[in-house]
């Protein structure tokens, strides 16, 4: 059975209907399932329950709303929220800072675009660079999703407080623990440029060698952190699995400027050959 077919008239039927009050019946009338079948289906299909989708979508589209000269709470009461502090709890839970401090900063969040379940083929090529040895001096994610420490990261401008106010490339540092089996994250800057106040960080070594460097495409504020999961997946999935390439150990990193709003950002993953 096409359950995505299903699925896509409910979604339809959702966005249509993001500023209403939409009901789990309405939702699962549309797909033509049961209120049950509609559920366990939905989740199936997007890795989402409808409440959740619902609620990623209503806050993604009063994110790019928040930009204008109007107050907060009005953009969040449109698209179906009663109260301010609902707002901001849901805010919070989903990107782990305040509503403020991403206006403030404006600083790029994982957004949730309405699901379509034909995406366009999506293809990089890398170029192969060798790197000298450098130290990052930086913070420790405490944060499980390493998007929601960006966020903290960006909007409370830890770059700047690093550096003694000078804007710098950051470096999103990872390695896998085997002991703990997580991911460690760390986001900080070059040691030459960490002139500021450096408590609670740490110095990180990255090696140097053979890196495969793959340049995210260029998008927009609001389609940044999609396009880089879309990297790292075509990595991981395509790239890696089809190239004469292993993955050597030690440090895989990214690299960007917040400040310079270019929307693209370089991933740097060592190698060794076969």
């Amino acid at each position: 059975m096409d359950y995505k077919t299903h699925i896509m008239r409910a979604i339809d039927y959702i966005e249509s209907n993001l500023k209403n009050e939409i009901r789990l019946s309405d939702c699962a009338r549309a797909s033509g399932y049961s209120d049950y079948h509609f559920i366990r289906v939905f989740r199936e299909v997007t890795g989402l329950t409808p409440a959740d989708y619902i609620r990623k979508r209503r806050l993604t589209e009063i994110i790019k709303r928040m930009q204008q000269e109007v107050p907060i709470s009005e953009i969040a009461f449109e698209f179906g929220f009663n109260s301010k502090e609902n707002f901001i709890r849901a805010f919070v839970s989903e990107h782990h800072i305040l509503p403020t401090e991403y206006r403030s900063a404006l600083n790029s969040l994982k957004l949730y675009e309405a699901i379509r379940f034909e995406a366009p083929p999506f293809e990089l090529l890398p170029e192969f660079v060798h790197l000298e040895p450098f130290a990052v001096v930086a913070y420790k994610s405490d944060e499980d999703y390493p998007p929601s420490f960006w966020n903290k990261y960006n909007s409370r401008k830890w770059s700047k407080r690093l550096s003694g106010g000078k804007v710098c490339e950051d470096y999103g540092v990872s390695s896998w623990n085997w002991q703990e089996n997580r991911l460690d994250y760390y986001i900080g800057i070059r040691k030459e440029n960490a002139l500021g106040d450096t408590d609670g960080t740490v110095e990180i070594m990255i090696q140097g060698g053979l890196y495969a460097v793959f340049t995210t495409p260029r998008t927009s504020h609001f389609d940044f952190v999609n396009t880089i999961h879309r990297t790292w997946d075509y990595i991981n999935s395509k790239w890696l699995p089809n190239s004469r390439y292993r993955r050597r150990e030690g440090f895989e990193f990214e690299s960007y400027i917040e400040e310079s709003r270019t929307f693209s950002e370089k991933i740097y993953i060592p190698l060794e050959g076969e």
